[in-house]
């Protein structure tokens, strides 16, 4: 089975909890969790800029396409049997031009959310999933 590559920012808490908690969903292992601190990342998609990388989340297909921010949960979200009506209804007409509003907001804000949701040290109350594909931070 082909993996997806999923690269984020391993030095903002609230993306770390967020790949934690791809990585309890990922059943089928359909997922590779890369930090931008891998050295990697920058081979698996030489086009995207440091800065565009800790923008967003991407998600690289085997075939090199690569999914950002909102498009990226959404294109996952197919993927992860628990969260594919997620996927779904982001999949009606204008949902995800909202979904992107959202995300881009998120991310702006994201090290603010991370202490008012308490994800210091990366949300220790949900803990890392061992998998070999993955380089959780």
């Amino acid at each position: 089975m082909s993996q997806y590559t999923v690269l984020y920012d391993g030095d903002c808490p609230m993306c770390v909890f967020q790949m934690k908690a791809l990585s309890w969903l990922d059943w089928f292992g359909v997922l590779a969790l890369i930090p931008l601190s891998d050295s990697r990342a920058q081979e698996i998609a030489p086009q995207l800029t440091r800065e565009d990388l800790q923008e967003a989340i991407h998600c690289v297909t085997p075939q090199g396409r690569i999914y950002r921010g909102a498009r990226a949960i959404r294109f996952m979200s197919l993927r992860l049997p628990l969260v594919v009506p997620l996927g779904l209804f982001m999949w009606i007409p204008g949902v995800i031009l909202i979904a992107e509003v959202v995300y881009k907001w998120v991310s702006r804000n994201r090290l603010i959310l991370s202490r008012v949701f308490g994800c210091k040290d990366a949300c220790a109350i949900l803990p890392a999933k061992k998998r070999e594909q993955d380089k959780l931070a």
